[in-house]
């Protein structure tokens, strides 16, 4: 919500502080600021100037020069091609070197030859509206009607210099929706008396009790309805100083009925409306349910359908407004308005939510509304409406009032329990100092109770009163203490391998992304996830925001092409991305489903190829202490290419997957190049990482190195062969190295020649050679186990 510092000022008077000031304290009170705004501010060297003469232009039909004075020594000559503007006229002027709203910079120059020292501005190019100033037209130069000097700063001559604070309201203060609820926060946070003024009408126009009829019949939804009648309406212009406030609070001027209208709402935070008495049917108000089959036009101009569920304000034969959220179109005020039936009222908030929701408008009444207002500020507001009649001569206001209440709103008690507040706080304040503090919030103590007035629904409990003891006491004057139980927070160990693979990936050279648990089920055919796959058995959201967004992901491969896609179509050459993501597995119909962490991973660009990417998982899971793990190729994952994939499993368990998109797969995303991709499951990397690290001392005894070159089928994996050996030659086998595999010519169709270093070397003492041959017997016997046999 939008602050006029302007109008906070008629009930707390300020002293002199920047907005900056002013913000920071009361953020630190607990009204927090999103920021403020100075109006006008950057309008820079924009005066007050007046026509001396205007003469045509030498060159140019549709243009004049002017000559205005702007309170220098001497006019400025200033060529306009406006036709609205007569000598005498008082008018904006952007001089030399003048900067408008816009940030347009005006400089002297020429105009088809002739000098112009500036320009004459429009509302537009002042940053307001004909709405601002309804004298003015649209287009044109603003010809002003101020109470104005020449030489004048035009922010000061047109009241653009107001300061906005733009508030963060919290649902649970609805009271500080209005100018009155931020005006008690500003007068409790520094100290100051809190003027707030008692609306008098003095009416004298005829006793109004008689000519409207209001009843409540859906008094569970509308706690209080009250009206006062104004006749002889005469609809016309609101003051300036008016106009001033509604425009900072970030409110458009209609006219003065409306305006009061709105006026009241935020200064009072009460919703108000305006109905023409013409269209009150027999004078009848009646505020009921809708009924199925009814329609009604709000002042929107749309047709809206109505049901039981909505609450209506209607007269004896149809609706003519939705209850909270917006009049009809056919009651509100238009020129020829000569009786007007005021209406302040009190409805259910949770009523008018769902209202509307369902309806698709969401106004400013409704906001407030829906939030829980307080019943008791209905009458005063009503008042306020009419003073502002009287003083605006809008109409003469007629005596007494119509109202129906279906129950009294009244001041509740909470226990005052200074030494459980103490306690609470860690504070030792005195129950003085708790009571000064609530007097200035508006609570009576009385013995040992705490009367909390009806505007703040939300202190409940005497926690809630602690908070208000504690926020305009300060919180910085409350000393930090720790946590109970002594213990200070601390990352869990899955926290901490989490973080270490995010780590890892960034060290990698990949960056990480973010993407919603909810997609589309269409994803899961652009990944090309078979039809009877169980993945497609996804949870479904009751209440999705669209289709796109429908389902809780059972894999994590689309969300990812998605980004990979994005990036692509941007035209980035490479992308290197990857996600900490969590799939959604259903499992039976009365529990929430299994919650799968799973790393994944996607990658283009740079001449990548699969062992690039392989290499890259070797190295993190090398970095997360997971070894141990089999690499076997697969032609079984979807959307993976079918020769250019290899599942990960690690003690029967299956790990991941990685491997190259396959081609189908990546075209349904717009891609045409290469994509790899790779997918592990952080719980079964967690639960067998080899986290304890133990100290092997630096080896005393020399290693012997042997080579040795064998050949298997071509389809036999490496892995295969390094496994025989490290299984068959125990502790003595310190390392094997790869270091060449070969299919030519030389070799046999079918087989590869595959060469390996390995070596030995023995803790207990150096190796002979008969201890390394025996060790090498073991490992031949091995490979030929595994298919391979000796190259000659």
């Amino acid at each position: 919500m939008n602050l006029s510092m302007r109008w906070l000022k008629e009930f707390v008077e300020m002293d002199e502080m920047t907005p900056r000031e002013f913000s920071e304290a009361m953020t630190m009170s607990g009204s927090k600021v999103e920021g403020f705004e100075v109006e006008g501010d950057k309008i820079k060297n924009v005066v007050v100037g007046k026509i001396l003469s205007i003469d045509k232009h030498p060159d140019a039909d549709k243009l004049v020069v002017c000559q205005v004075d702007v309170g220098d020594s001497q006019p400025i000559q200033i060529v306009t091609g406006a036709s609205n503007l007569t000598v005498g006229d008082m008018i904006p002027v952007a001089k030399d070197n003048s900067v408008l709203t816009d940030g347009t910079k005006i400089k002297k120059g020429k105009l088809r030859g002739v000098k112009s020292n500036g320009m004459l501005c429009s509302v537009a190019e002042l940053g307001v509206t004909v709405h601002d100033f309804p004298y003015a037209i649209e287009d044109g130069i603003f010809v002003l009607q101020e109470d104005c000097q020449v030489g004048d700063d035009i922010r000061t001559a047109v009241g653009l210099n107001d300061t906005k604070v733009e508030f963060e309201i919290t649902s649970n203060r609805p009271d500080c929706f209005s100018v009155i609820g931020l005006a008690r926060e500003a007068a409790a946070t520094f100290n100051k008396e809190l003027k707030l003024h008692i609306p008098v009408v003095k009416g004298g126009s005829g006793d109004c009790t008689n000519m409207v009829d209001v009843k409540i019949e859906a008094p569970d939804l509308c706690q209080i309805y009250s009206a006062k009648i104004v006749k002889n309406v005469r609809v016309k212009a609101s003051p300036r100083w008016m106009r001033e406030r509604l425009r900072a609070m970030g409110v458009r001027p209609i006219n003065n009925i409306v305006d009061i209208t709105n006026y009241v709402m935020l200064e009072y935070g009460q919703p108000m409306h305006a109905f023409d008495l013409r269209f009150i049917d027999d004078g009848k108000i009646r505020v009921r349910r809708g009924r199925k089959g009814e329609q009604i036009t709000t002042l929107d101009g749309v047709e809206r359908k109505l049901n039981d569920t909505n609450l209506v304000i209607a007269d004896a034969n149809k609706p003519v407004a939705i209850a909270g959220v917006m009049g009809g179109e056919y009651s509100g005020i238009v020129d020829d308005t000569t009786t007007i039936v005021f209406e302040s009222a009190n409805f259910s908030g949770s009523s008018v939510r769902i209202t509307a929701k369902r309806q698709g408008m969401r106004t400013d009444a409704s906001a407030r509304y829906e939030k829980g207002l307080d019943p008791n500020a209905c009458v005063p507001a009503l008042e306020r409406a009419c003073e502002l009649v009287e003083m605006l001569d809008a109409g003469d206001v007629m005596d007494g009032m119509i109202i129906d209440k279906q129950f009294e709103k009244t001041q509740h008690t909470i226990p005052f329990e200074p030494q459980w507040i103490n306690g609470f706080l860690s504070t030792n304040l005195t129950e003085a100092q708790m009571k000064e503090i609530l007097t200035k919030i508006e609570c009576r103590v009385e013995a040992n109770d705490i009367i909390v007035p009806t505007f703040r629904p939300d202190l409940e409990h005497k926690a809630d009163i602690a908070e208000e003891i504690a926020r305009f006491y300060g919180y910085n004057n409350i000393k930090a203490t720790p946590l109970p139980g002594g213990g200070q927070g601390k990352y869990t160990d899955r926290q901490k391998y989490d973080n270490k693979i995010m780590n890892s990936m960034i060290g990698l050279g990949l960056s990480e992304i973010l993407t919603y648990s909810f997609v589309s089920p269409k994803y899961y055919d652009k990944v090309l996830m078979p039809v009877d796959s169980p993945l497609r058995k996804s949870v479904t959201i009751s209440n999705p925001l669209g289709e796109d967004t429908s389902v809780m992901r059972t894999t994590s491969l689309p969300s990812m092409m998605e980004i990979l896609s994005k990036n692509y179509n941007n035209r980035n050459p490479k992308a290197y991305l990857f996600e900490q993501a969590k799939e959604y597995i259903p499992t039976a119909l009365d529990k929430l489903p299994t919650e799968k962490n799973v790393l994944t991973a996607g990658l283009y660009g740079d001449g990548l190829d699969f062992f690039a990417v392989k290499g890259i998982v070797e190295m993190l899971l090398n970095n997360m202490s997971v070894y141990n793990y089999d690499v076997q190729a697969t032609d079984k994952e979807f959307g993976y290419h079918p020769g250019r994939c290899a599942v990960l499993t690690i003690n029967g368990e299956k790990l991941g997957v990685i491997g190259e998109i396959h081609p189908q797969c990546a075209s349904n995303y717009g891609i045409d190049t290469k994509v790899y991709a790779f997918s592990l499951d952080t719980d079964i990397m967690f639960a067998n990482a080899q986290i304890e690290k133990s100290y092997h001392p630096l080896p005393k005894y020399p290693a012997i190195t042997r080579d040795i070159a064998v050949i298997c089928n071509e389809d036999i994996p490496v892995l295969t062969l390094e496994k025989a050996m490290s299984q068959s030659a125990g502790k003595t086998l310190e390392s094997i190295k790869l270091f060449d595999v070969y299919q030519g010519s030389q070799i046999e169709t079918g087989k590869k020649s595959v060469a390996f270093n390995l070596a030995l070397r023995s803790a207990e003492g150096t190796l002979t050679d008969e201890q390394a041959a025996a060790t090498m017997k073991k490992i031949m016997t091995a490979l030929e186990k595994a298919g391979a046999v000796l190259r000659a």
